[in-house]
């Protein structure tokens, strides 16, 4: 076992918790089946309640900024200089996929082949029927209907639109040219615009010829469709949690332990290729200390005990190494008198009186 588990295991079992405070975030969708499981499991562990509040992305940055909860999350990792400038620090913890979903009658989950431009041309508006021939061409045998195409989109500030965006940015000119990178865009009037992961994968589930995108998570709780998508090596693949693991496994997080990188259109074989990393954001200096230390102990809790329930949730676990860098995240936290909040290596945490200073 890596030296720093040993020691967050060390913190979490006489660490805080008689001071510990209640803990609240809000943030990506895409990520609240990992939120939900870990606060299940952390408060049957320690007493300690997690509330949280999937309201997307950017939300869950507003949230944060202004003081509201004690962690915002983001499937987005802001840049040094965002979190210079707003005085916050970030560190991720998982791993996940964006599925393309669809409801076609007729078409068994698994069967619809898409590329990178193909969907491009699709969330573009500018393919408009299931059976138009850039489909058709990837999809031979396949009794595609003469339908329109009912595009499902995320209406609200999104880390899953900013992640297949990014995606398609690699891989589409056009979509390059027209969009690029965010977490809102402005969709085709026609298209329907929904709030959240669970609403997304709802809408797709309900009507008849729709495409949408989602988190991997909530593919087999929502019965729905999945697409193949075609990665950089030419492979067309299943969404799957080897597949979003060989994504990392190709990246800059595997080989240094950095984070900055996106983790979508990377090389390799069995690669999937729109995989997102998902991310905790708090303040710098907390004027809130003891709510902050509490978030604190819940994300140190998580990364020594949670393993197994990120898997459950379909997400990958972080390397060891970039877990590593996590925890040195989390321990450069400071209250306002400039002091660490409490993740001590020796002795107990900090007092209330004591906190009240920082």
């Amino acid at each position: 076992m890596p030296v720093w588990r040993l020691v967050g295991a060390w913190l979490v079992t006489f660490g805080l918790g008689a001071q510990a405070q209640p803990v609240t975030g809000a943030g990506s969708s895409a990520a609240a089946p990992i939120y939900h499981s870990w606060a299940q499991a952390y408060a049957q562990a320690t007493g300690m309640a997690v509330e949280y509040e999937a309201v997307g992305s950017s939300q869950g940055l507003e949230r944060i900024r202004a003081g509201a909860v004690s962690f915002g999350a983001s499937d987005v990792a802001l840049t040094p200089k965002e979190l210079q400038t707003q005085g916050l620090v970030t560190f991720p913890v998982a791993v996940t996929g964006i599925v393309p979903v669809f409801h076609l009658p007729g078409v068994e989950t698994g069967r619809l082949r898409l590329n990178g431009e193909v969907l491009s041309q699709i969330f573009l508006g500018r393919i408009t029927h299931w059976n138009a021939p850039a489909i058709a061409a990837l999809n031979p045998g396949l009794a595609l209907p003469e339908a329109p195409i009912g595009v499902v989109v995320r209406s609200d500030g999104s880390g899953t639109t900013y992640n297949l965006a990014d995606y398609l940015s690699k891989v589409s000119p056009a979509w390059r040219t027209q969009y690029g990178r965010a977490t809102r865009l402005a969709w085709p009037a026609h298209f329907v615009g929904v709030k959240g992961s669970a609403a997304m994968a709802r809408t797709v589930r309900d009507t008849p010829y729709a495409i949408g995108y989602v988190d991997y998570g909530y593919v087999q709780p929502h019965h729905l469709s999945s697409a193949q998508m075609q990665n950089a090596a030419g492979q067309f693949l299943a969404p799957s949690v080897q597949g979003f693991r060989r994504a990392l496994l190709q990246s800059s997080w595997m080989q240094d332990g950095s984070y900055a990188q996106t983790l979508t259109d990377l090389p390799g074989p069995g690669v999937w290729p729109i995989t997102m990393g998902t991310f905790v954001v708090l303040p710098q200096v907390s004027t809130q200390p003891a709510r902050t230390l509490a978030a604190l102990e819940f994300f140190t809790w998580a990364f020594v005990n949670g393993d197994t329930l990120v898997q459950k949730s379909a997400f990958v676990r972080l390397p060891d190494q970039v877990q590593a860098v996590a925890f040195k995240v989390m321990t450069s936290v400071r209250g306002t008198g400039g002091a660490p909040l409490g993740l001590r290596m020796l002795g107990h945490g900090p007092t209330p009186q004591e906190l009240a200073q920082r």
